[in-house]
Order: structure tokens, then sequence, then C-alpha cells
């Protein structure tokens, strides 16, 4: 073989060599892309037909952002006066880019109120650099004026209940309120009859709404009785 023709095989072999390269490196793996965007989760019981349902007034064209400073503080203060959170977000970036985008999802959901935390002081664990916690609250009209949940089992087998309720904040001013109800007391029954589950008797208040009903309750392990008159809305609120 000549020598010109040595150059051009060992040319050829190299473009071969090249050609094989580039046709395995699709097959490796492409770079993880980071996620991005905010988290919204909405709070139980927090969808948008029930919030269309509940709300005391329209939703704003642009909620108010505030800065909070204390997650329970705040909520405890802002359900005093009729606000329910709808749910949390959760945003990476500068401060100017969380208040942007907490609006936007503010809008979506249609809140009236946002509180935004830096996750550091809101005590995230861990949190990330220029992470940020967005609250969302909406005014609900409240016929009965607290919230309730679920009966865990051990509760229930304290209670020797089958269901019922454990009432949680109390709204001021409310009919809950008024009857003398407070964080910590167990709903076993309304009106003389068995209260299944949280579902159960938010269904039973509503249809209740208007009237007085008697609720049997338990508090620091005595049965008392609490005569509740529940207020009529023309958007049924079932808290």
């Amino acid at each position: 073989m000549s020598s010109k023709s040595r150059v051009c095989a060992f040319a050829l072999l190299a473009f071969l060599a090249a050609c094989a390269h580039v046709a395995r490196s699709p097959h490796e793996p492409a770079p993880a892309v980071p996620a991005t965007g905010p988290a919204y989760v909405a709070d139980p019981g927090r969808d948008a037909s029930t919030i269309a349902e509940m709300r005391a007034a329209p939703a704003p064209a642009i909620a108010e952002l505030v800065a909070g400073k204390s997650q329970a503080a705040d909520q405890s203060r802002l359900v005093a006066q009729g606000f329910v959170r709808i749910g949390t977000a959760h945003y990476r970036g500068g401060e100017a880019a969380a208040q942007g985008e907490a609006l936007d999802q503010g809008k979506r959901v249609g809140a009236e109120r946002i509180l935004l935390y830096a996750a550091a002081s809101a005590g995230a664990a861990p949190p990330a650099a220029d992470e940020w916690i967005a609250a969302y609250f909406v005014r609900f009209k409240l016929p009965f004026g607290a919230t309730f949940r679920d009966l865990k089992p051990d509760e229930r087998a304290a209670l020797g209940s089958a269901g019922g309720v454990e009432i949680g904040s109390v709204v001021g001013g409310t009919p809950a309120s008024r009857a003398n109800l407070i964080a910590g007391d167990y709903v076993t029954e309304l009106d003389g009859k068995p209260v299944a589950d949280r579902a159960d008797f938010q269904e039973r208040l509503k249809r209740s709404a208007g009237r007085t009903v008697t609720l049997t309750v338990v508090r620091n392990g005595e049965s008392l009785q609490r005569a509740v008159r529940l207020g009529t809305l023309t958007a049924n609120s079932t808290e």
C-alpha cells in the first residue's frame, strides 16, 4: 500500500470512530432539569366550588399581600376576623419575584389576603436559600363559626363513640361562639342523633341553617348540651 493510500485509510478509520462516538451519545442520560414553579396545596375541603359557595364577598381583582410574622399567630388573628385559610404555596427566588408569583396564584384561587413568609423564619427544615411560603385566606360567611375535624380512633375509643368531630378554631361573634363552644370540645350528637364524621356534621349543619340545633358536647370528660342558633346565608356556608 502506498503512503497516500495509508493516509487515506487512517483518515477513514478516524472518521468512522468519530461517528461511532457521536452515535453513542444520544443513549447517555440527559442531565436532570430542576423542578420550577410554585407548589400550591389546597387545604382539605377548600376546592374551588366550595370556596365559591362559602365566600362572603366576590373575589377581589388583587389580593392584599402582607409580610407574615408568625404563621400560628397570624392564622389565629385572621380566623377571629372570619378568614379561613384555603391553601399554601412555596416559591424560590428573590422576594420581589415571590411576591409576584404569590399574587398571580392568589388571583387564580380567589384569595383575599396573602401572607408571605421567608421559609427560614417560618420554621421550614431545611429551608433553601431564597425560599418563601405563602398562605392564602378568604373571608367566609359562617352560619356556624367554628372549624371541626374527624376524630382519631383513640379519641373515639376514649369517648365510647363510633363517630363525632372535634371543634377547632371558634370565630368570635358567631353562633358557635355565642353557644360557648370552645376548641377541643367533642361533638357526638346533633339533635339527639349520633354524628358520624366531619362530612355528616357539615351536611346536617347546612340542612339546619336558620334554626336552633342542640349539640351533645363532651368537654373534659363531662357531657354537655349546647343550643346553637345557626345563621342563614344566600350562599350557604357549613362552618
